[in-house]
């Protein structure tokens, strides 16, 4: 095989990419990030024995950690040569942290340098658990906001891949993942929060208006600010796509009345939406797809995205703004949209929103008027097979209520499912780091219950996932205590037949299955 990467959930047949990445990643690009990883576990090792000896590690270096880590998550960066230069600045960071140290062992590149598949099933989870919470502690760190813990636990996690560790070790290791996780998850929601203002909840215009126009796709809300900022009063109209979709609930938009509303849908569909849209499109953060040439010359990336050949937007120098000319003067130079209808969907019911609706909850759970709620959050993806959470949805009682978080919305969120006496039938948390909305929403209701445990609430989570950041949500769940996961639309390739029994005996995780059944057993709590 000329590589091996089984990170995403379309692995090729379920098991790996070994030609090409299904995500477009070559074999160069993929060989490439898998010898940035190894550096990545040089430095955090080195990083971690500078602490232990009792000197500082600057700033910088965790900093690299998290944006190397973020580079290598699923349809983030396909460039050889900007993976390379990682590698380079890496490199250098490893020999300044150095020193006297020597690595525990002698160390391999690449996933199947372990040989023993227990353990690189479960070293595999637990890095890809650290690249979604670099995802997340790299978008809190970009609004100001940051952890010593966290920054301190990756650099230790990182280091400790590269020793031997027993399976119970690495299992101990895969659940501190998950409360780090955790932490990380509550620190963006701090910093996206006290930055723009809690989420509210808003009817999101989908159609469009007459005009140039720039879509935003992605996470970064820094971004789409700077955007905003930027376009004010000079006649483009923008509107966000995929993940950004949730922005349009946060008080600090809604002030940009040229934010129009939100086109298009999930990530997968972009080659046919962003053909579809005259205008300019910015790539903020991962889901990039290879781009068709019917508009590579109006698409443009920025932060750790990169496709080679693809125009890039330079990163922001210390107290200014990014420059979004470029893609603002090619917006103009196209023309525009025409105006199209389009219905609205309601977003917004973030945990502070819902809570102010807690009374409403607490009424209709205790009359037996809604007697379920199920949290569908994730991500959404290619396969048919997710046609199981669009009819799950529908098929779910009028009693029940979903609680959603991340682009697995698009699967449900224009759907007609009412409300129950004025809460809505999906209650739409925002990104996917606003699962942290979905558990803060659980713990205030296990609260005014008077529970003891979040198993208790009458909560059941059927999850769909596909990258890395959908991972340390599941293990930020598993490290709060939550049980009886369903996973889809198929488990993990890389989890070993063994540490998949672990993670059943443990959690009582279990594979999606059969709509009408699955159904039935989430309305009975099972």
């Amino acid at each position: 095989m000329s590589m091996f990467c089984y990170q995403c959930q379309e692995a090729s047949k379920g098991l790996g990419c070994d030609v090409a990445g299904i995500c477009g990643k070559n074999e160069v690009v993929s060989n490439a990030q898998d010898k940035l990883i190894l550096v990545l576990k040089e430095i955090g090792y080195y990083a971690s024995q500078n602490r232990l000896a009792g000197h500082s590690v600057p700033e910088n270096v965790d900093v690299f950690l998290i944006e190397g880590l973020f580079t290598t998550v699923t349809n983030v960066n396909f460039d050889e040569e900007r993976v390379n230069e990682l590698i380079a600045q890496g490199e250098k960071l490893r020999d300044q942290l150095k020193g006297d140290a020597s690595l525990p062992k002698e160390v391999k590149i690449g996933v199947l340098a372990e040989a023993n598949e227990d353990i690189r099933s479960l070293k595999e989870l637990i890095i890809y658990g650290l690249k979604g919470i670099a995802a997340y502690a790299d978008h809190a760190y970009v609004l100001g906001y940051k952890d010593e813990q966290i920054f301190v636990f990756m650099e230790k996690a990182l280091g400790d891949l590269l020793k031997d560790l027993s399976v119970d070790e690495l299992v101990g290791l895969t659940i501190k993942t998950g409360e780090i996780g955790a932490a990380t998850l509550a620190l963006l929601d701090r910093a996206n929060t006290e930055k723009y203002g809690h989420p509210e909840l808003t009817q999101v215009f989908t159609g469009t208006k007459a005009g140039p126009a720039i879509l935003v796709s992605g996470h970064d809300l820094l971004d789409l600010e700077e955007i905003l900022k930027q376009t004010e009063g000079g006649g483009v109209n923008v509107y966000t796509h995929g993940e950004m979709l949730p922005a349009n609930a946060y008080p600090a938009f809604k002030k940009y009345k040229h934010l129009i509303g939100n086109y298009g849908s999930s990530w997968y569909n972009q080659q046919k939406e962003f053909d579809a849209f005259n205008g300019a499109i910015v790539m903020t953060t991962n889901c990039l797809q290879k781009p068709k040439e019917s508009y590579k010359d109006r698409i443009f990336t920025t932060g750790l995205v990169a496709w080679p050949g693809m125009a890039h937007i330079a990163d922001r120098q210390k107290g200014k703004a990014k420059d979004f000319s470029k893609a603002i003067d090619k917006a103009k130079a196209l023309g525009g949209l025409q105006e199209t209808p389009g219905k609205k969907i309601p977003i917004g019911l973030a945990h502070n929103q819902v809570l102010q609706l807690a009374d409403k909850v607490v009424e209709a759970v205790k009359s037996g008027a809604l007697k379920r709620f199920v949290v569908m959050a994730g991500c959404d993806g290619r396969h048919k097979e997710r046609d199981y959470f669009t009819k799950v949805a529908e098929n779910l009682p009028k009693d029940a209520v979903v609680l959603t978080a991340g682009c697995a919305k698009y699967r449900y969120n224009m759907l007609d499912l009412g409300d129950i006496g004025g809460i809505p039938r999906v209650i739409d948390a925002g990104q996917c780091n606003d699962s942290y909305s979905l558990v803060v929403i659980a713990q205030k209701l296990m609260e005014a219950f008077g529970l003891k445990s979040l198993n208790e609430l009458p909560v059941s989570y059927d999850i769909a996932w596909y990258e890395q950041k959908a991972v340390i949500v599941l293990l930020a769940l598993l490290a709060l205590g939550v049980k009886g996961i369903r996973l889809g639309p198929t488990l993990p390739a890389f989890l070993s037949p063994n540490v998949a029994k672990v993670l059943v005996e443990k959690f009582d995780i279990k594979p999606t299955g059969e709509v009408k059944s699955d159904v039935d057993l989430i309305m009975a709590g099972n």
